[in-house]
């Protein structure tokens, strides 16, 4: 099995003939992973540790606090208050958190049916939803009261979106092949 790190080093010999790449620093590559959870301030304080902890455990790495910049009276909100919590990865742990993403956590995901494409913008990002942080192996299943969602969000140097589905695909992500249209 390839890891993230090896795949990406071999991303300008396999896209470089779609893409026409002249030099390996052309090729797309990932700058950087943003995992960020919300957690609402008015329901309990004690939520807002739980998600801190948990984070810190799947991702190796302590998050940081995000307050609200403005207050909201109907959720019951005021300037200060922390609102959610995020974690930027970069280097070995980000490498180290795509590789159990992409090979541990996303095939434990109930009916997953692979990533849709529009979860890639035309700047090249990935942002994907995570319903339950309990499809992470650090996380104890006995704790299911509290279960929340949190997105990852995975930045390249890709320049269009065609270019990032076909690097993303080379990564090892299970992109679904089309879009169904409703």
């Amino acid at each position: 099995m390839m890891l993230s790190k090896q795949k990406q080093q071999t991303a300008f010999d396999a896209l470089s003939g779609a893409f026409g790449y002249r030099s390996p620093m052309a090729a797309p590559r990932v700058v950087k992973v943003v995992v960020s959870a919300g957690v609402s301030a008015a329901k309990d304080k004690n939520r807002g540790e739980v998600v801190s902890d948990r984070l810190a455990k799947i991702t190796g790495q302590k998050p940081s606090s995000r307050p609200a910049r403005i207050s909201i009276a109907s959720f019951k909100t005021r300037v200060g208050d922390i609102v959610g919590y995020q974690v930027t990865l970069r280097g070995a742990r980000m490498f180290d958190f795509l590789d159990k993403l992409i090979h541990i956590a996303l095939p434990r995901t109930r009916d997953f049916r692979g990533i849709t494409l529009s979860a890639i913008d035309e700047m090249g990002n990935l942002t994907i939803g995570i319903r339950e942080h309990t499809i992470f192996p650090e996380t104890p299943d006995e704790d299911l009261k509290d279960v929340f969602g949190f997105a990852v969000t995975i930045v390249t140097t890709a320049k269009s979106k065609k270019e990032a589905e076909a690097f993303f695909r080379h990564l090892g992500f299970p992109l679904k092949t089309q879009e169904s249209k409703k």
